[in-house]
């Protein structure tokens, strides 16, 4: 299974985003508020900083967002549609490390937002 051809494994990782884009509709979501997010900063010129802070943020949500489905898609292969406590235990956890991410990335919107309001005052 394991790849020593770097571009294979590129391509394997490109194939896990796809397939995360097509089957999860919380990614997509993702992707959408990122490019809103990513064309205001553009329009509204922010600064070099928070502009690299904004990507930071987005990709750090996209990031979690795949541990999360990888989470998942491994438990519920696992427990075969059997409750466990621990399988609700992993699955709560990657949700919640989504969570934290799509917080600290409103709030990185907020600075920056803040910044640009600032500056039209």
């Amino acid at each position: 299974m394991k790849s020593n051809n770097w571009l294979e494994s590129f391509r394997h990782a490109l194939r896990g985003i796809r397939s995360t884009a097509r089957r999860e509709r919380n990614f997509r979501i993702h992707i959408f508020f990122a490019i809103l997010v990513v064309a205001a900063c553009i329009i509204f010129r922010v600064e070099a900083i928070h502009f690299i802070m904004v990507g930071f943020a987005i990709f750090f949500v996209m990031a979690m967002e795949l541990v999360n489905t990888a989470v998942e898609a491994l438990v519920d292969m696992y427990c075969r549609g059997k409750p466990h406590p621990m399988a609700k235990l992993a699955k709560d956890a990657a949700a919640g490390a989504v969570l934290l991410a799509s917080v600290q990335a409103v709030v990185v919107g907020i600075v920056v937002a803040i910044s640009i309001i600032r500056r039209y005052i």
